[in-house]
């Protein structure tokens, strides 16, 4: 599985950026996709995740409310839709995925896209 990170670029506190990971190679019809972000000088964070075949959501607290991820199955994307961003959302996000969440870990990476918030 190739994962496809899309949509980042430079925003201002307040606005709204939405990212988008294609997962090419073979469908995710039972796993979980997420994303993580790593600010500069920082630890990499899980962000949150979807459960593809039954669409549950986890977010880490601090991007409660504010970011939604959602999947489209026809296209194989998940798309992260963040809103009412703020500098400290500035870093690199990464898309994840797992076959399945029995595995225990993330297997597949995406290559990062860059996401700055001015302030």
């Amino acid at each position: 599985v190739q994962l496809q990170a899309s949509g980042g670029g430079l925003v201002q506190t307040g606005d709204s950026l939405r990212l988008s990971c294609t997962a090419s190679g073979r469908a995710i019809s039972s796993g979980v996709m997420g994303w993580f972000r790593q600010a500069p000088g920082k630890e990499r964070e899980f962000v949150g995740s979807i459960n593809w075949s039954s669409g549950q959501t986890v977010y880490v607290n601090s991007v409660k409310g504010r970011f939604t991820i959602s999947r489209d199955n026809a296209k194989n994307t998940m798309s992260l839709q963040m809103n009412s961003l703020k500098p400290e959302d500035t870093a690199v996000y990464y898309c994840v995925a797992t076959p399945s969440p029995a595995i225990g870990r993330w297997v597949y990476w995406g290559q990062g896209t860059l996401v700055t918030v001015s302030s």
